[in-house]
């Protein structure tokens, strides 16, 4: 056997460096600083909403009308919408699969395409892979404009685990949809069964819309540098309803997101009860510590999640597992639903704040991930939410932490496994 001559071992040595040198300094500029937040104040909620519009960097906008609408109905509701455009359908997801809701939707907005409505569809370039050529090619020859946001490209390498993780649509700047909905058939139905998936998301009317088409904006201009303007995308608009709302959805670089902030914030100023329903429960160490102040202060804390067989992601529900102990132990009250998988992302909050949207409650949504929430000052907004958590807590399982600290050995390795990658799960 011949052996390699020193100088092609230098070479090779010097080139493994050199790559070695360019991930370290790829990881070092897109890793996320990851600040312990903290607060402290005596204030409620309904008392700081300018604090809290402000930290998120966003503005408390009254006059707002907000329907709440679960399951499969969303899907009647977005598509009757879509077809009563008179000038601009902005549509972005994360996950399209094809399917019958996936060509329903792309028939509708290849109908708008064809009647000259302005058409952008933003979908994430790994999230909706499996469209189907038929899907993007029947909108596409229509006329819509559909842009991929972060494809697998060489350009992009920095950029690859950042992901769009937002469901909206925005019709002619005067209506908006805001929620947890993807585009695939398992959200179809009512959640009725194993294989189909609950979840909630909201239309709004009245000023807020503006807020909602910015976040559009934001990645349709960062993947194009096309910039939209004129009243038929961001149109006057006068007050539709009573609701006090503000997006949460930028990511400055080199500070927490908002989402973060804002979920963050609003646990450690609730005064009476938190009330959680998302699908992938991952909280970070200052989130628990936040929790076990609450519950010490005297607020009724609850979450509900689906359960290992309930979810479509048995890792993420086993690394949320991991630390279940520790918030049994401070008072939490923990809720797994078996018989389908739960997506709707929501916090309410003393009976009075509420938040809906895309966000998880793990570090992929709140560091890394695009992601858009609401928050809203409205008491019966927040009631409507809260109506449906006891509809599904109902039919939960609660965990106790006698049985719980008594689970095996085996379902402990697999919790400290999973969550040692919860990052990027």
């Amino acid at each position: 056997m011949t052996l390699p001559d020193t100088p092609t071992l230098a070479w090779s040595a010097a080139f493994a460096g050199m790559v070695s040198v360019l991930l370290l300094v790829i990881w070092s500029i897109r890793r996320h600083r990851d600040p312990g937040l903290r607060i402290n104040c005596d204030a409620a909620i309904d008392e700081l909403i300018p604090s809290l519009t402000g930290l998120t960097f966003s503005t408390a906008i009254p006059g707002n009308l907000v329907e709440v609408i679960e399951n499969g109905a969303f899907f009647d509701a977005l598509l009757d919408s879509i077809r009563a455009a008179r000038h601009t359908v902005h549509f972005e997801t994360f996950l399209w699969k094809e399917g019958e809701i996936g060509g329903r939707l792309a028939a509708a907005l290849a109908e708008q395409a064809t009647k000259g409505r302005g058409v952008r569809v933003l979908l994430d370039g790994t999230g909706a892979r499996k469209l189907g050529d038929a899907a993007r090619r029947r909108m596409e020859d229509a006329g819509c404009k559909v842009v991929f946001f972060h494809r697998f490209r060489l350009r992009n390498i920095g950029v690859l685990n950042d992901r769009t993780h937002r469901k909206m649509a925005i019709i002619d700047g005067r209506e908006a949809f805001v929620g947890g909905h993807c585009i695939v058939d398992d959200w179809l139905g009512n959640a009725e069964d194993g294989k189909h998936t609950g979840d909630v998301s909201v239309r709004l009317r009245g000023p807020i819309v503006h807020s909602v088409q910015s976040a559009f904006s934001e990645n349709w201009t960062g993947e194009t540098g096309e910039l939209f303007v004129g009243d038929k995308v961001f149109p006057p608009l006068a007050p539709q309803g009573d609701v006090l709302v503000h997006a949460a959805f930028a990511k400055p670089e080199g500070s927490a997101p908002a989402v973060k902030i804002l979920h963050h914030t609003a646990i450690c100023l609730a005064r009476k009860r938190i009330w959680i329903q998302n699908p992938y429960f991952i909280p970070e160490p200052d989130a628990i510590d936040a929790f076990g102040q609450a519950v010490s202060r005297g607020v009724d804390v609850r979450v509900l999640m689906p359960s290992i067989g309930g979810t479509d992601n048995p890792m993420v529900q086993h690394a949320g597992h991991r630390n279940f102990e520790k918030l049994l132990r401070c008072g939490v009250r923990l809720f797994e639903y078996p018989h389908t998988l739960l997506h709707q992302k929501i916090m309410t909050v003393d009976g009075v704040w509420c938040a809906i949207g895309s966000s998880n409650f793990d570090d992929r949504s709140f560091e890394t991930n695009d992601e858009i929430m609401l928050g809203m000052l409205n008491e019966a907004t927040t009631r409507r939410l809260d109506a449906i958590f006891e509809k599904y807590a109902a039919r939960a399982r609660e965990i106790s932490l006698h049985d719980w600290s008594r689970r095996g050995v085996l379902h402990r390795m697999t919790d400290h496994a999973c969550y040692m990658i919860n990052e990027v799960l």
